[in-house]
């Protein structure tokens, strides 16, 4: 027995480092970027990183091959389903302002792993997006000169027939991502200017289109003669928004700016609502305008709006269209280099990503290493890769980012907080003392038994219910409950919710299909996680929250994230088992890299040591007699000879 102790010990300890924290800096304002992006520039990088390929290519793929004419409402679900994350990352963005997105708000709540996790599956997601749509890029290029570069490509150089590989090698895809990084990396305002143009440009073409297209629709083409609005029923339309959510990725751009925003805590709200609600009304009336315009199944998946204006006879509209979506997929590529980088940035500057890639320019203020390396495996991803099988890999990668970053919403509004967070809300109240700068979510620390003394009277004088602790009004009624440290309850009933919500989802997608279970067994494992969703909801919300902040808060906490939890589970449960697979596969290269690297050179690894730095440390537990209150804390394993006995004759007096 003796011996497990120790290994006992060691994986506690392990398991803490896992989970520990980001601590973030007193000015979350000072950063080594330069704060030169207004709340127009913010708005036009979300608009121009969601409103790019997929308006061109993605809208007739689904309308075609997936729902028919009810695309629309794909759209619209997949539109409700980014809003419920975008007002996540809205809330955070204003309260963090650091760069890294999802893996920042990731670390600063859920613990050290997780955030690591959720920033390589990002990463993965922007060199596949950027690539995806560079080879996309090409092909409409090509499509208007009749398809000479393809020819020519396949003539004068060659095929492949390897699986994965692409058919023939696309310089031009590659080529045009070279250029892209070359300007990225001369900074971000040069990167602001050039997105400014693309989107201006492409918002122009939408317009025409929407105005054309009404023009020329035909409610016809939605009648059943045509096969009808839904011709593959509610599951075409939620199969179809599962593949429409890709459509929507773009807008944690913003998030991944917010280092470099004039005023984070307002700029970044604005720009994720204008750019979100202008992509969705884009992408819901272009659908319109395409499927009322020719028939929904005669449709072109590579090239739909241009097609559908040649073959109403337009051919130069379809032209315009096609450079209008050349503009369009450029927004897109100057988006995805654009925020790659600076989650790289992020990730080593904590330590768990290679040191080199946190060096930013002096001159420019960017970081350059990462803008090049990582331009560069993207070029190459364009140029060799067959990339349509991993294109789903965007839809589950974002969807797990969306659905940690509402469960961080949660678990950080429930915490009290430290002392590196942002200002404290108006209204709440800290204790004085010695350790001015703990947060009342610290356990409060004094060098000497004679300060806490001082302050004790303090202490139990103080009524004001802190955030994480149960309600008075539900204290009758779950009394067990104040036993537990203030936000305990919350994180282990977000954990339930989260499991929850996978049961359900996993019962609504497969219940009939593969498992096959007879409709008792299936009514009843619906309600029973039902039940258990709707109990861990109720649970989180009998705790107080924080409130009254200086930042954006995002409304009715804790049923939003709870909602944006549930929709992003669902959608991912509906992607392919290969997809899943190619998933696991690229999970576990991350947990090497992690366990190889990350875990040993983390920050926070190396900050541990320095709590430590005190001989003795008291430690005061409210709501507890004197008497209890006041215990020893040793700095380090090895106990201090004496410090018992003097903290006994301390109490004594």
């Amino acid at each position: 027995m003796a011996g497990r102790l120790p290994r006992s010990a060691d994986l506690t300890r392990f398991c803490q480092k896992l989970n520990r924290v980001k601590t973030l800096e007193e000015d979350m304002m000072e950063t080594n970027f330069n704060r030169c992006l207004s709340t127009i520039d913010l708005t036009l990088l979300g608009i121009g990183g969601m409103v790019g390929s997929g308006l061109y290519v993605l809208t007739g793929t689904v309308a075609k091959e997936i729902a028919g004419p009810a695309v629309i409402v794909s759209f619209i679900i997949a539109g409700f389903a980014s809003l419920l994350a975008a007002l996540c990352y809205a809330e955070f963005g204003a309260r963090v302002p650091k760069t890294g997105s999802a893996y920042m708000f990731t670390y600063v709540s859920m613990g050290e792993i997780w955030a690591f996790l959720i920033g390589w599956n990002v990463l993965l997601e922007y060199m596949i997006g950027g690539a995806a749509v560079a080879r996309a890029w090409s092909g409409y290029l090509d499509s208007i000169f009749n398809h000479k570069i393809k020819n020519f490509t396949e003539t004068h150089i060659g095929t492949w027939q390897v699986p994965f590989l692409a058919h023939y090698p696309d310089f031009l895809a590659a080529g045009i991502l070279l250029i892209a990084t070359a300007f990225i990396s001369f900074g971000a305002k040069v990167s602001s200017w050039l997105n400014h143009v693309f989107s201006g440009i492409s918002l122009g073409v939408i317009l025409f289109i929407l105005i054309m297209g009404f023009i020329l629709a035909e409610p016809k083409n939605w009648s059943a003669q045509e096969g009808g609005f839904a011709p593959y029923g509610l599951s075409g339309i939620m199969a179809g928004t599962a593949t429409c959510f890709y459509a929507f990725v773009g807008f944690d751009v913003i998030a991944a700016s917010s280092e470099e925003a004039r005023n984070p805590q307002k700029a970044i709200p604005r720009a994720i609502a204008i750019s979100l609600g202008l992509a969705t009304g884009a992408y819901i009336l272009v659908s319109v305008v395409l499927t009322l315009m020719v028939p929904w199944h005669t449709l072109d998946p590579e090239s739909a709006l241009a097609d559908a204006f040649y073959r109403r006879g337009y051919s130069w509209a379809g032209f315009i269209v096609a450079v209008g979506s050349i503009c369009a997929m450029n927004t897109v590529l100057l988006s995805n280099l654009f925020s790659l980088p600076r989650i790289v940035y992020a990730m080593a500057e904590d330590g768990l990503f290679f040191q080199i890639f946190s060096r930013v320019h002096p001159r420019t203020q960017v970081p350059v290493i990462g803008i090049v390396v990582f331009g560069v495996l993207m070029a190459l991803m364009a140029l060799i890769f067959d990339l349509e099988a991993l294109v789903q890999f965007l839809s589950i990668g974002t969807l797990l980012a969306y659905t940690f970053v509402a469960a961080s919403v949660v678990v950080l509004r429930f915490q009290q907080e430290r002392s590196a967070a942002p200002p404290q809300p108006a209204g709440s109240q800290s204790s004085p003392g010695p350790n001015e700068g703990a947060g009342p979510s610290e356990l409060k620390e004094y060098e000497s038994f004679s300060d806490k003394l001082q302050l004790v009277g303090t202490d139990k004088a103080k009524v004001h219910r802190e955030p994480g602790q149960l309600k008075a009004a539900f204290e009758p009624y779950l009394e067990f409950l104040r036993d537990f440290y203030p936000g305990e309850v919350v994180t282990v009933a977000v954990v339930t919710l989260m499991v929850s919500a996978i049961c359900l989802c996993s019962i609504l997608v497969f219940g009939n299909t593969h498992l096959h279970l007879p409709t008792w067994s299936y009514s009843l494992l619906l309600l029973l996680f039902s039940l258990g969703f709707l109990l861990s909801l109720l649970l989180i919300g009998v705790h107080e929250q924080q409130q009254s902040t200086q930042t954006f808060q995002l409304p009715l906490v804790p049923l939003t994230p709870a909602l944006s939890i549930l929709l992003n589970t669902y959608l991912m449960l509906k992607l392919s088992y290969m997809t899943w697979l190619r998933f696991s596969v690229w999970l576990i290269i991350g947990l090497l890299v992690y366990f190889g690297y990350g875990i040993w050179h983390s920050k926070e690894n190396l900050r541990e040591p320095t709590s430590r730095s005190v001989s003795a440390r008291y430690v005061v537990f409210p709501s507890s007699s004197l008497e209890e209150t006041v215990q020893a804390v040793q700095p380090n394993p090895q106990p201090l000879t004496g410090l018992p006995e003097m903290v006994t004759e301390e109490a004594k007096r």
